[in-house]
């Protein structure tokens, strides 16, 4: 239908009859010329109509916005100092010749320009929120991420293998979506956390790389980077250790980021361990833009007399750490006072600082609420350590380890983005070391820290002592973000009867949930490992995107609806009866 797309015009083309379709961008009319603003996914041309031709531009005076046009005309030179250097199209215009409305448009309910949309109202018109150019431009830009990595990993020798999507549920530290049999009464689908257990399966079966965009699915609580669908860049070698997945993967974000968005990364990216990741920055997903970081200082406050700081100091689960803010000291009360309350969403029980007026003076140069509770030697001690310098402001976190690191690791990231210190350019960097499980005080056992396939450092403390046990696994973190996760995986069947031992499955759990696997182990299962990368997130970081919602073309809402499908939604009757389904109690209406 059409010979050009609008955005592909240029002045090489003046001169040249063209038929072009899109949509009206923008309408105007200039005392019997009306100029129109074609739009379509390339770009925008700007189309005149002449009341010399006299059938088009009687056309041209019922167009509005949003409008379907195909028109043809012959492309021109814009007279001069009506040029528009800044577009792509903005040194030609096209002088129509003929025009058909393709289809007409009822008035939208919001403006395409307008940057103050609720995200409601984003999702219910999505179809018009994607017709946006930022819209446009995250989309394509997701689509050449994705053809990206297909090239790199085909020239490397991996094979794109698809999974099922309807599997069997098996516990990997979400909640499953159900998906309920008509043919097997009472039973029930899974929909994948991820291709975890059938990639180590083709591993095993001898394809040895293999990848899969893969679509996977968790039902938990949402937040800006998640969604009860989302999907995953999927990779699995066999004949590896860390070093090698972690190398090609290194070289494939590199490869990505320069080839996408002309960004050149460190080389190679630094590699940190988990423990000195959550005690200088409080997580284990560091945002190495900023600065700040946390110092230990529980040894200096074990004998004060200030149980605040005391209590914790000498505490085995517990922590007290200090975070020296640089020109911290400008800091108002009140300010001081809303980071406490910040701090209070993270179990924060409050925020002791002390203002550095004039180092060199000791006590006397220090402000603070709390420095009668503190010795000079202590204050000294503190001084020295934190490397203090006039001006400066000090925040301290006393309680159980875990509140401590996530309320001041919260708080440097915050502080790091009201006072404009967080560096711009990109930062990654390699976790390394985790620990292989952790304790969950609910359920008072352990739990894996990754998933119960990830092989361990050492097999024996494995169930002699899981506390301190570490992991073969490896986290790519960039600018805060965790954009992919994975590890060496267990190949050996009493192995894994190990781990699934160390997290209370016993035999015939094991042997119920995961059978198929540990017989697969017991046929010379090949050493392997692997990774999965959030290609959501690796997108938004790319385009600054301050939600994943923001690259995906049909996304869900915080409470796991869709406002356009109005899903989830009411089946009949019929329907439940086929699936051996009845609901306890009265059905509500479909979600907001």
């Amino acid at each position: 239908m059409r010979s050009h797309y609008c955005g592909q015009l240029g002045e090489s083309h003046i001169g040249h009859e063209v038929t072009l379709c899109g949509w009206v961008n923008r309408r105007r009319d200039h005392g019997g010329v009306i100029f129109v603003d074609l739009r379509d996914r390339e770009g925008v041309a700007q189309i005149v109509f002449d009341p010399d031709r006299p059938d088009a531009f009687a056309i041209a005076e019922g167009v509005r916005n949003e409008f379907v046009l195909r028109i043809s005309g012959q492309v021109r030179k814009r007279p001069a100092g009506t040029e528009n250097p800044e577009l792509a199209t903005g040194m030609i215009e096209v002088l129509v010749a003929a025009v058909e409305v393709l289809n007409r448009s009822d008035p939208l309910p919001f403006q395409l320009d307008d940057t103050d949309i609720g995200e409601g109202v984003r999702l219910k018109y999505r179809y018009l929120d994607l017709r946006r150019d930022f819209m446009h431009r995250n989309i394509r830009l997701r689509h050449r991420v994705a053809q990206a990595l297909r090239g790199f990993l085909d020239g490397h020798g991996f094979i794109e293998i698809e999974t099922p999507i309807l599997t069997r549920s098996t516990p990997e530290g979400a909640r499953d979506y159900l998906v309920p049999s008509r043919t097997y009464g009472g039973q029930f689908f899974a929909l994948p956390q991820s291709p975890q257990l059938f990639k180590q399966l083709l591993m095993v079966a001898g394809f040895e790389r293999y990848f899969q965009i893969a679509r996977c699915f968790r039902d938990e609580d949402l937040r800006a980077d998640r969604q009860p669908e989302f999907t995953q860049l999927d990779i699995e070698m066999t004949f590896v250790d860390e070093a090698g997945v972690m190398d090609l993967m290194e070289a494939m974000i590199r490869t990505l980021y320069k080839n996408v968005i002309d960004v050149d990364l460190p080389d190679p990216f630094p590699r940190m361990n988990y423990d000195e990741a959550v005690s200088r920055y409080g997580v284990d997903r560091p945002d190495l833009r900023i600065a700040l970081e946390l110092i230990e200082v529980g040894d200096l406050m074990r004998s004060v007399e200030f149980k605040v700081f005391a209590e914790p100091a000498k505490s085995e689960s517990g922590r007290v750490a200090a975070l020296r803010v640089p020109r911290g000291g400008q800091l108002t009360r009140k300010q001081i006072d809303d980071y406490t309350s910040f701090v209070a969403e993270y179990g924060a029980k409050g925020l002791a600082y002390i203002k550095v007026n004039d180092v060199g003076r000791g006590r006397d140069g220090l402000q603070s609420p709390i420095l009668k509770f503190l010795p000079d030697e202590v204050i000294s001690a503190l001084i020295q350590r934190l490397g203090v310098q006039d001006g400066d402001l000090i925040f301290f976190g006393a309680d159980h380890a875990s509140v401590v690191n996530a309320s001041l690791g919260a708080l440097r990231l915050k502080l790091g983005q009201d006072m404009g210190s967080r560096e711009s350019g990109w930062k990654p960097v390699w976790i390394v070391d985790f620990p292989m499980f952790e304790y969950d005080d609910e359920i008072r056992r352990w739990k894996s820290l990754h998933h119960p396939f990830t092989a361990p450092r050492e097999v024996d403390t494995v169930d002699v002592d899981p506390a301190n046990a570490r992991s073969r696994a490896y986290d790519l973190v960039v600018n805060g973000s965790e954009i992919g996760g994975g590890s060496i995986r267990i190949h050996h069947p009493e192995v894994q009867g190990k781990v699934f031992a160390a997290l209370g499955i016993d035999e015939q759990e094991a042997r119920e949930k995961f059978g198929f696997l540990l017989d697969a182990l017991r046929y010379g299962a090949p050493p392997h490992g692997g990774i999965a990368f959030g290609l959501d997130r690796i997108v938004s970081l790319m385009v600054g995107a301050d939600s994943i919602r923001d690259v995906i073309a049909f996304p869900k809402t915080q409470k796991a609806s869709c406002l356009l499908t109005e899903a989830p939604s009411i089946v009949d009757d019929d329907q439940l009866r086929e699936l051996n389904i009845k609901l306890r109690k009265p059905v509500g209406t479909s979600p907001a």
